[in-house]
């Protein structure tokens, strides 16, 4: 940490945990507020409201609530020293959208919290640094479980002048690097033609069918993927009822792959399933992309490597193991704009993500010492590359290498 040497930067960072500390009350309050009425994507009406009070109500920070959208936020804290110092720009994130039926199973209420809690144990801390040109901003990003709120804000320009970005996401194990992978979403329509199925099954053009064909297709294929590959869906609609032949079906299947590159190969193999089950069967075939597709995210061993040393001085254990994890997230979009990190951190327990275990422990208070250290620790790592220009460049050179490597 050159700009304040290296005493000066462990009393900063003492000051960062002691300031997320003081404000544990208020980041509970704000968990639990979340937690207790999960919404689902930019539906997140009550959510964005408490987020927009909260950094409303502890001054000091300009506030934009429905930023870009709806349940979109965008709240910075900004001081500028001199004329030709450009203030470093640091992000914190906070996603806080619900799953159906589970509510908040993928703890999105701990997110909100753990990016609230950086950014106020940050603010709190440079306060006392007057001579320190920042720019913290707090971005809150909808939409993460379905269609991608943050890829909204990226095509809004949210992310152009930040420096750095950083969120933290709860898993089973504190990890500086969550290999989340690519994805998209396809949506499939098989339209054939109705008749009674007992009297004149000769007539009907059995959509029913054509989906099934598609789907013991898609399962034969799932033989000759890479390991890697994921490949899995559901039939939304197979017909109304058993003495008509089904005239309609849809289809809804995700598509992965570990690097945004690679979806269109196996995009074009899923397709032919569904192309050569129309085939089959005489119907016809509607196949769409609704949403963007969710990139990988970008690696940046850099940052990484901070935030494990600042993990560790605030009692996290790092997994060092190859375990691989193979969701899919929109900051990966985000990665590829700016240089940032989206680490896991453990909760306190061994229950699987997008489970009703693991709704109860995101909304308990045994996830709260586990949140809070998160917090500590983005925002340790915040002030490492805001202080050390040198730092900052190497970070944002990896991040040049490493997006030229994977376009």
């Amino acid at each position: 940490m050159a700009a304040l040497g290296e005493a000066d930067g462990r009393r900063l960072k003492q000051e960062i945990s002691e300031c997320v500390d003081q404000c544990r009350e208020k980041l509970h309050a704000l968990s639990q507020g979340i937690w207790s009425r999960p919404e689902l994507a930019y539906q997140e009406k009550h959510s964005h409201d408490l987020l927009v009070a909260l950094f409303s109500e502890v001054g000091g920070w300009t506030v934009e609530p429905s930023f870009v959208v709806d349940t979109a936020f965008r709240a910075t804290w900004c001081r500028s020293v001199g004329e030709t110092r450009r203030p470093v720009n640091v992000g914190f994130l906070c996603e806080y959208d619900a799953l159906p039926a589970l509510g908040h199973a993928c703890g999105h209420n701990l997110i909100a919290e753990a990016g609230v809690g950086a950014a106020l144990g940050l603010k709190g801390a440079l306060e006392n640094q007057p001579h320190i040109p920042v720019k913290i901003t707090v971005l809150g990003t909808p939409a993460e479980e379905d269609r991608g709120g943050k890829i909204d804000l990226i095509k809004a320009g949210a992310f152009a002048d930040m420096d750095v970005v950083f969120m933290a996401h709860p898993a089973q194990e504190d990890k500086a690097f969550s290999p989340c992978i690519a994805i998209t979403n396809c949506n499939v329509k098989y339209r054939g033609k109705a008749s009674h199925a007992a009297a004149y099954p000769w007539e009907g053009v059995n959509a029913l069918d054509a989906a099934v064909l598609a789907y013991s297709s898609l399962s034969v294929l799932r033989q000759q993927l890479k390991p890697d590959w994921r490949l899995h869906g559901i039939i939304r609609h197979g017909g109304t009822k058993p003495n008509i032949i089904p005239d309609y079906t849809e289809m809804e299947y995700y598509i992965r792959t570990p690097l945004l590159k690679n979806l269109s190969d196996l995009k074009d193999k899923v397709e032919a399933c569904f192309h050569s089950a129309a085939l089959a069967t005489g119907c016809q075939v509607e196949i769409n992309y609704p949403n963007p597709a969710y990139s990988n995210i970008l690696q940046n061993t850099i940052l990484e490597k901070l935030y494990e040393e600042n993990g560790s001085s605030v009692g996290m254990k790092f997994n060092k193991d190859s375990s691989h994890f193979s969701g899919s997230t929109d900051f990966g979009n985000v990665s590829f704009v700016v240089p940032g990190i989206h680490p896991f951190f453990y909760i306190g327990t061994d229950a699987l993500n997008h489970t009703p275990e693991y709704t109860v422990a995101a909304g308990s208070e045994k996830a709260q010492m586990y949140t809070l250290r998160t917090a500590k620790a983005l925002a340790m790592t915040a002030a490492d590359v805001l202080l050390d220009p040198a730092l900052l460049k190497q970070v944002k050179d990896e991040f040049i290498v490493a997006k030229q490597t994977q376009e």
